[in-house]
């Protein structure tokens, strides 16, 4: 790495007024503190001002705003003008697009005053310039820059950042190099999206449940899906037939802060694929599973197609992936394997809740020549809370509850997960990104066939084709699994060795592969701890590990763990080392959850 030329600096990044609003705090090249606005508001995939991560944020650093130094926002207003306003000279859609986008600019270019108001300080004391980096710029900081690696190749696919969809270059050093890029209309990120509403999942973020939906299917569309989308090395071209955004706009309003995207499909699908799922609640039909399988394997294709080429024309066996469509685990599962790469990193919030720790790190290192001191090994950057806010939190709710120490806490845990029992399992510091990782989890024991009905009926309430994910110890992944490459922010899908599905059957998808977050104990000493606890205790070092909401963002603070505990059908709530089961000695936790039920109007 390089030596430092900017001692002493502290950048806010944000991604603000855009779906997974948030915010990072980088200081003197370290990031100290990053949180989704998501987790405080309660509303999945927050677009607003992340006022609530901010004040998180400078707090956790017990920082005032005259000590920021910038501000580095993921998004440039003036990135692509002319592209911009040509299209909107174009027609109605065009301009209907121009005036969303000119009073999302206007919010963008307040966003310093916007700071001040939420750390409640005069604006006069906010001496911070404030810098507008690239969309897809501040994806692929995201990655390379926090990232172990020297130098890499640079990929960060979504739908649309500053009227891009696609880019792509070169890290080396502290700097990046962009050689390339796709613009508006054309975007991977559409047609995922516009297939995942075309099936009846209309919802901001649903694309990952078509991801799951896929394995059920065959592709036999695939033929159509090469029609849609069209691709020549690094460059792919859809069929404007089968959608509308270049027409009707990709407008996006977020009505309390929630996004709700426009349809994007067009009535070329219909005529391919037939009559559209108008809703998540009519049945799915062979036919749908079969459009999902065909459009996972065009994604496939078309981005491991461009992993091929970009490997050749970058020189270097190391990958760095960012943008939403890196969130899609089946395809990042086969990289390594389809690919001349050997290595890859992506951080765990690839999407655009990445994107503001990529823009301050762009700054940090690309603006000001700052040295690359930091890599980004765990995702634990969020909210901690001490023990007398748990236990208060229980006391509170009429909890009937435990101390124990460490290892009686880990022991007893690891016990009641061998038993069969559902552990809400609340932790440190809450996880960045969309996948619990051991900080906000909710942990049962894989080798259970029935384990998957169990959470769903219990507790998550999901569609059955949904799998569940899988924590690991990392140095027993190869015992379980084809590959063996640490996979540590649940972000790859690996094939299980033939057999480990009848010891592992709750987390298994129906095509033979897991969603894998390999755990070290460095990354995570209690969750590492539990994991071994529990295979002293079964022979299998693997937990089933899903998130601790019920159809909520995750969890943040420890009420809103113990509410969700009381609400589901949990058996165990363990908050740091203060233990919960109920039934345990007596029935007082579950007459306690009654109450409060009622008392709440759930």
């Amino acid at each position: 790495m390089h030596r430092a030329m900017v001692p002493g600096v502290i950048i806010l990044g944000l991604n603000a007024f855009h779906g997974d609003a948030s915010a990072a705090l980088v200081m003197n090249g370290e990031l100290v503190a990053a949180a989704e606005e998501e987790r405080f508001t309660r509303m999945r995939h927050d677009a607003s001002f992340p006022a609530n991560a901010i004040r998180y944020c400078m707090d956790e650093a017990n920082l005032g705003m005259a000590d920021l130094d910038h501000v580095a926002v993921s998004h440039n207003p003036h990135a692509k003008f002319l592209r911009r306003a040509g299209f909107a000279l174009a027609g109605r859609a065009g301009r209907r697009m121009l005036f969303d986008r000119t009073a999302n600019i206007g919010q963008l270019l307040r966003v310093k005053k916007a700071v001040a108001e939420t750390l409640e300080e005069d604006y006069g004391k906010l001496r911070a310039r404030v810098h507008f980096v690239g969309h897809h710029h501040a994806h692929l900081a995201s990655s390379f820059l926090v990232s172990p690696f020297e130098n890499a190749a640079l990929l960060s696919l979504d739908g649309f950042g500053d009227f891009v969809s696609a880019r792509w270059g070169v890290g080396e050093g502290h700097r990046m190099r962009l050689t390339g890029g796709v613009g508006f209309p054309h975007s991977l990120g559409v047609f995922y999206s516009a297939v995942t509403q075309f099936l009846g999942f209309p919802k901001f973020g649903d694309e990952y449940k078509v991801m799951s939906l896929a394995p059920y299917g065959e592709p036999a569309y695939l033929s159509e899906m090469r029609r849609i989308v069209r691709s020549d090395g690094l460059r792919f071209k859809l069929d404007l037939d089968y959608f509308r955004h270049h027409q009707e706009g990709a407008a996006m309003t977020w009505p309390g802060g929630t996004p709700e995207p426009s349809p994007l499909w067009g009535w070329g699908m219909v005529r391919r694929f037939g009559v559209p799922r108008k809703h998540s609640d009519q049945p799915l039909e062979q036919r749908h599973q079969n459009v999902a399988a065909s459009l996972q394997t065009r994604l496939e294709e078309v981005a491991l197609g461009m992993l091929q080429r970009l490997h050749k024309a970058s020189g270097s066996d190391a990958l760095c992936l960012a943008g939403g469509v890196a969130l899609n685990s089946v395809l990042n599962g086969k990289v390594l394997e389809q690919t001349p790469f050997r290595t890859m990193y992506i951080q765990p919030a690839a999407n655009d809740a990445g994107s503001g720790l990529g823009a301050a790190f762009y700054v940090h290192n690309q603006v000001l020549g700052g040295a690359r001191t930091f890599v980004m090994n765990d995702a634990y950057l969020g909210p901690a809370f001490g023990v007398g806010r748990c236990r208060l939190a229980l006391e509170e709710a009429g909890v009937t509850f435990g101390e124990l120490g460490y290892e009686e806490s880990i022991e007893r845990t690891a016990r009641a997960l061998a038993q069969g029992k559902v552990v809400g399992w609340f932790q440190g510091r809450m996880e960045l990104g969309q996948q619990a990782l051991g900080n906000r989890s909710i942990l049962v024991d894989p080798r259970r066939n029935d384990m998957k009905e169990v959470l769903n009926a219990r507790v998550k309430h999901r569609e059955p084709f949904r799998p569940f994910a899988l924590s690991i110890l990392e140095e027993a992944t190869g015992r379980f699994f084809e590959r063996s490459q640490p996979s540590p922010f649940m972000l790859q899908t690996y094939r299980l060795r033939a057999g480990a599905e009848r010891v592992i059957p709750a987390p298994t998808q129906v095509d033979g592969t897991g969603c894998v977050q390999t755990v070290r104990r460095d990354q995570n000493p209690r969750f590492y701890d539990l994991l071994r606890a529990f295979e002293r205790h079964t022979g299998v070092p693997v937990l089933l590990n899903t998130s601790f909401n019920e159809n909520e963002p995750i969890c943040c603070t420890p009420e809103e763990a113990v509410e969700t505990f009381l609400r589901s059908r949990m058996d165990v709530l363990v908050l740091g080392d203060l233990y919960a089961e109920l039934g345990v000695p007596g029935i007082e936790a579950r007459r306690s959850a009654e109450h409060l039920v009622a008392r709440n109007g759930h």
